[in-house]
């Protein structure tokens, strides 16, 4: 654009205007042609304009009022941030006043009325919506019968094996074992998490990422007796009550539901509206009825399967929750996270007592208490079975770490032997792996699976009694 600047002759000293007056090229003044943007010189234009008392304001035009909040509709209405500017409805009134000019006299006024379309009424049964997903459990029964002669279900302990599955776990000798001797295969997807029944061990839960739980028993015929469904996408893990007559499920719908183990019905459902990654039963007997819960929000839960009310919420981690422990007789709990921390609590009080962080430390993914509830077995992520005291200290014990195997990238389980002797753990190169517990020395090793074993639990009766499955699907039974 180009213009032309005016320069006036006020506050211009005498030689300045003598020079000026020669080179006049306008009988006002000096004019040179400059070439500005459209911007500057709207701004200057602006600019002199107020200086010499003309218009302000131009750019800047003025809004309706608000209005009152309290007046819906008329004069003075709300209108809030979708007042229009003054000039908009100007704009609006002239159009208005276009449109209802009388017509010329060769001009015909044609009516353009947007006529409705007639649609059909919708049939009934594409109205009649289905109940949601996340309420509608359904269970099935594979077994050939549901009762015995006697009207027991399978949650009766058989006693017609050569052991005695009533006795307390950890009381016979523990041995490696050394050979594949069932597979159960059901599930479509991963396996992600095996859970024995408690104490007795004669059935065995399982989740999947098909989003089911399947139980299976392990003795007799080996066959799948029911499966549970109900989750609409992946179960992220599960936990037997301490009677085994109730079981709980995690999954990323961010629902945590409370099954009948012999019947197969979803007793309640809980959520926080956030994934849960881990989620365990109190182990005690007083305060069996509630469950804690780690979630990816970084907060531990604790429930109440009576009322299904939250009753504690445990807010200190930095990073998603990856393993609960109850230690300490059921009265203290020990917590890991993807913020490569472990955290010490007393049950029911919302503080840490202990929190150990490290430099050094890496996620620890998988836990695992020792028989003698004076350790924890922890699966660390840079391949390695870290060992900690759960007893009032909490610290890393440095003799004890188990390596050998490789775990990075993947929430591998490690499980202690029920007499404490051995560890297992499972490995992402498809081996199962055995361990002392005194000398920390691999005792044994072999192949389990093609791809990642993820899921790996001794029998809590048998000797040497294994389960382990892995991303394939199928779950393995060893001896």
């Amino acid at each position: 654009m180009e213009v032309a600047v005016y320069q006036g002759k006020d506050g211009v000293s005498a030689s300045t205007q003598n020079n000026a007056l020669k080179r006049k090229n306008l009988p006002t003044g000096h004019a040179e042609e400059i070439a500005i943007s459209h911007s500057t010189f709207k701004a200057q234009r602006l600019k002199w304009s107020d200086a010499e008392g003309g218009p302000k304001n131009l750019l800047k035009p003025k809004r309706q009022k608000k209005g009152d909040p309290s007046i819906v509709d008329g004069e003075g209405a709300y209108r809030g941030p979708w007042a229009r500017y003054e000039d908009q409805d100007q704009a609006y009134e002239d159009e208005a006043a276009i449109a209802g000019e009388e017509l010329a006299s060769d001009e015909e006024y044609i009516e353009e009325a947007i006529v409705p379309p007639t649609m059909p009424a919708l049939p009934a049964a594409s109205t009649d919506y289905a109940d949601s997903l996340e309420t509608s459990e359904t269970t099935e029964f594979h077994g050939d019968e549901q009762f015995d002669y006697q009207g027991r279900t399978y949650m009766h302990v058989p006693q017609d094996l050569d052991i005695d599955l009533r006795q307390e776990p950890g009381t016979q000798k523990n041995y490696v074992p050394k050979k594949q001797i069932h597979v159960w295969k059901s599930h479509t997807k991963a396996i992600t998490s095996l859970r024995f029944f408690p104490s007795s061990g004669h059935l065995l839960l399982s989740s999947s990422a098909d989003s089911k739980l399947k139980l299976w028993d392990a003795y007799h015929s080996r066959s799948l007796l029911r499966t549970f469904s109900g989750h609409t996408k992946s179960v992220t893990d599960s936990s037997f009550s301490p009677s085994g007559t109730t079981f709980l499920s995690a999954s990323y719908d961010r629902q945590m539901k409370l099954w009948d183990t012999e019947y197969g019905k979803c007793i309640s459902r809980f959520t926080t509206g956030k994934i849960p990654h881990v989620i365990r039963f109190n182990p005690s007997e007083q305060n069996s009825h509630e469950f804690l819960a780690g979630m990816s929000d970084k907060k531990i839960v604790q429930f109440d399967t009576r009322s299904g009310e939250m009753t504690q919420e445990y807010d200190h981690h930095l990073g998603p929750v990856n393993t609960i422990t109850f230690v300490d007789q059921d009265r203290r709990f020990i917590t890991t996270s993807d913020d490569k921390s472990l955290r010490a609590w007393e049950y029911n009080i919302p503080v840490p007592i202990k929190f150990i962080a490290e430099p050094y430390m890496y996620s620890l993914v998988r836990a695992s208490p020792h028989p003698s509830g004076k350790y924890v077995a922890f699966q660390s992520g840079d391949n390695q079975i870290v060992v900690y005291a759960s007893t009032d200290r909490f610290r890393q014990n440095r003799k004890k770490s188990f390596r050998g195997h490789n775990n990075a990238g993947y929430a591998i389980d490690v499980s202690v032997s029920p007499d404490g002797q051995f560890v297992m753990s499972g490995d992402s190169g498809g081996y199962v792996c055995f361990w002392d517990w005194k000398t920390c020395k691999m005792w044994h090793k072999m192949v389990a699976a093609d791809g990642p074993v993820v899921c790996a639990q001794w029998h809590p009766q048998e000797s040497s009694k294994v389960a382990t499955a892995g991303l394939d699907g199928a779950i393995k039974y060893w001896d």
